[in-house]
């Protein structure tokens, strides 16, 4: 895809961003206040003017209620009981280098969900909270290593390591390996 060309998914998200908003009765300015995101970079990801980071989207996720991956569902095709490798959606945050590819097929009434992922080196994302209070992270390192912050209490992993928590507070995500590092997460929400 040329730089020129907009992403359907970012169409389709931004769409599902401004019908959120607008189910809340809430202007840019309150969603604003809310998620402590400018209205113009608001307006922007609303728009499909610019590709939403995972940073904003987990702000969003947060004031809206939902997992980052429940807000990509409900942008995709109706969920089918199997989805084949080829079709499992993938999106990007290019400016972290963070790639995330959603492995289960997606259902509203299902509680848990597995997601590939993949930082290159060097990333380094921070969340300033969940996008569901509560909501429970395994972590499988499956190539490469990751140092996770979770609130005060940091872990090493490197491949094969799993770590399991309950995520109430911040989370960083840094990538501390020359290679990258590709990890299975299991989602669970509460």
């Amino acid at each position: 895809m040329r730089n020129d060309e907009v992403d359907p998914v970012d169409v389709r998200l931004g769409a599902r961003l401004a019908g959120l908003r607008a189910e809340h009765g809430w202007s840019l300015g309150e969603l604003a206040d809310r998620s402590g995101v400018s209205r113009s970079t608001l307006s922007r990801a609303e728009r499909a003017e610019s590709s939403p980071t995972a940073s904003l989207l987990n702000r969003l996720c947060a004031v809206y209620g939902r997992t980052m991956s429940q807000l990509l569902s409900e942008v995709e095709a109706e969920p089918e009981a199997v989805i084949r490798s080829a079709g499992q959606p993938v999106w990007q945050d290019r400016t972290s280098g963070f790639v995330r590819r959603s492995v289960s097929p997606p259902h509203p009434a299902l509680r848990g969900e597995l997601v590939e992922a993949r930082l290159a080196p060097g990333a380094d994302i921070a969340y300033d909270r969940p996008p569901v209070a509560g909501l429970e992270q395994h972590l499988w390192i499956l190539e490469g290593a990751l140092d996770v912050t979770e609130q005060d209490t940091e872990h090493h992993l490197r491949a094969g390591d799993c770590l399991r928590m309950r995520v109430w507070g911040p989370t960083r995500f840094r990538c501390a390996a020359p290679e990258g590092v590709r990890y299975l997460l299991a989602v669970v929400r509460p």
